[in-house]
């Protein structure tokens, strides 16, 4: 009997014992900082770390749970730009075959969140855009999102997220750490240099050449008058009376490991 006893109370005490490191982890998720998680996701891939730990903790978080985290606008699109940025990196240097289709890649639905499988066409147009039907323009909202997107989508959009994505070609923006404390200023500094980089303009002609972006999501920017006045803020053009704009092709090229500090 006292053999039994022993027995029993010893498999107790292993049982209480045999928690893993993401067991407990999980226990303390509300405390988590989901910001400063994304953008430790983003250093370890930058010194070539391991990230499956910050992986699962993302993974087997509650929907509740990231919500409350991102309690505003500036965290939920520092979190999602990151997040994407990062998991282009981690998905893509880890299978670069997936990029020869890129249209089936990015609706694929292979990235674990919040005990979701969510696809990067989701994080760019459900999330970070709002709801945002992917074909229309930036004119058109999509019907019926999900709870998952109705929770944790930004609640007020903004155009420079564009020049702040990386989907891993050439010419996507290079890869920041986003802080929410400064995501209104970093978002500018990119946008800035970006545009900068994929732009000419032609005094004689009187005729810019931007990025597909432009084109691609024209409704962002508030159509062609909005881009014009982007691009004048960001003194691309002298002026947005008469000019005529040109979109350029876009370089699909896989171009992994382009970071830049800001």
């Amino acid at each position: 009997m006292k053999l039994k006893l022993y027995f029993l109370a010893t498999l107790f005490a292993l049982s209480c014992t045999a928690k893993t490191n993401l067991q407990a982890q999980l226990e303390t998720n509300t405390k988590t900082d989901f910001n400063e998680l994304s953008e430790s996701f983003l250093k370890r891939i930058i010194d070539k770390k391991d990230t499956k730990e910050i992986q699962d903790i993302l993974a087997n978080t509650s929907i509740k749970e990231l919500d409350n985290a991102l309690d505003t606008n500036d965290k939920r699109l520092a979190f999602w730009l990151n997040i994407y940025n990062a998991y282009i990196q981690v998905i893509l240097q880890k299978n670069p075959e997936l990029y020869d289709d890129r249209g089936s890649f990015f609706k694929l639905e292979q990235i674990k969140i919040a005990g979701e499988t969510v696809s990067f066409a989701k994080i760019e147009h459900g999330l970070i855009r709002k709801s945002q039907w992917e074909y229309g323009l930036g004119y058109i909202r999509s019907w019926f999102p999900n709870k998952f997107e109705r929770k944790l989508r930004v609640i007020k959009p903004v155009f420079n997220v564009h020049f702040a994505l990386n989907c891993g070609a050439k010419d996507c923006p290079p890869v920041a750490i986003y802080e929410w404390e400064r995501l209104p200023e970093q978002l500018n500094i990119n946008t800035k240099r970006h545009l900068d980089k994929t732009s000419e303009y032609n005094s004689e002609t009187n005729v810019v050449k931007v990025t597909s972006l432009f084109s691609w999501f024209r409704g962002d920017f508030g159509g062609k008058g909005g881009i014009k006045k982007i691009l004048k803020a960001n003194e691309i053009i002298p002026s947005p009376k008469g000019v005529d704009i040109e979109y350029t092709n876009y370089d699909w090229t896989l171009d992994l490991d382009n970071f830049i500090d800001l």
